[in-house]
Parts: structure tokens; sequence; C-alpha cells
């Protein structure tokens, strides 16, 4: 069983996951680090509010609103 598991992640591709496909858009990385750090600063709180996970936690969308902003 583990070495079915070691050979399905030795062919797993990260870059494809970041790319798009015509008009369909995949995974972005600004939109999937943004994540990681938000669920990283909420599992640290721990049900409390810090001034660092909150800080955490706008560093983490702060990729996100700016790319609202961004012009196609």
């Amino acid at each position: 069983m583990q070495k079915q598991i070691i050979s399905m992640l030795s062919k797993f591709d990260l870059t494809e996951v970041f790319k798009g496909k015509g008009d369909l858009k995949r995974w972005s990385s600004k939109r999937t680090i943004g994540g990681a750090i938000v669920t990283y600063a909420l599992a640290a709180m721990a049900g409390s509010i810090t001034w660092e996970g909150v800080v955490l936690c706008f560093i983490g969308i702060l990729p996100l609103c700016l790319s609202f902003l961004e012009k196609d």
C-alpha cells in the first residue's frame, strides 16, 4: 500500500496545478498561499484572537484583495 502511494506521488507534478487552460481558471498561487497562511493563523490562534494571528490573516488575504485591482 505504501509503495502504491509513493509511486502515485512521484507522478504528481505540482506545476500543472497552477497552470490555466484557456478560459478555465485553475488554482492560483497567490490564492493558495494566502489560504495556507490564513489556515495556519486560525489554527495557531486555537479559538483566541491574538494580534499575531490577525496580522497573519491580513497578510494572507492581502494578495486576494489586491487582485481585484488588476486590469486584464
